[in-house]
């Protein structure tokens, strides 16, 4: 019998299970997302990830839950997992799949929840400026016909 954690486990059902977790992982290695590199650029204040694929991805690090307000030498400590499916930040406590960033995952269903509202907020304060204008344009255009009726 083998103790792992709370469970105690046969010989034989460690086995099956080490094989089958062992599957699972080189089937992941074949389709997870990868990085080659990643690393701050202060210029755009973005995180660049150089996939493996040769694609090139770039997240505005505002963005990312834990780096919005993060120093940007700390951010600039990113760290490559050791098959390059995670970022590290030492300093920072803070870890992300490659794969999420990629798919636009920043954060915790929270964070992801809190940018959407400030993206919603974005969205309506200009939109009242577009709406402003829309009006004096139909003002004006209407104010020209009647003058040239």
């Amino acid at each position: 019998m083998i103790k792992a954690g709370k469970w105690t486990l046969s010989e034989e059902e460690f086995e099956r299970q080490f094989a089958e977790a062992t599957r699972r992982g080189e089937e992941a290695m074949k389709t997870e997302i990868t990085a080659s590199r990643a690393y701050y650029d202060p210029a755009t204040q973005r995180l660049v990830i150089e996939l493996k694929s040769g694609a090139m991805h770039s997240v505005p690090c505002q963005l990312i839950q834990g780096l919005r307000d993060a120093d940007p030498a700390d951010i600039a400590e990113v760290e490559l997992g050791p098959r390059g499916a995670s970022l590290h930040w030492e300093k920072l406590d803070n870890d992300f799949t490659v794969g999420g960033l990629v798919r636009g995952i920043y954060g915790t269903k929270k964070w992801m929840e809190q940018l959407a509202r400030e993206d919603a907020e974005a969205a309506q304060a200009n939109a009242a400026p577009k709406r402003q204008r829309v009006a004096a344009a139909a003002l004006s255009t209407s104010k020209r016909g009647r003058k040239a009726a």
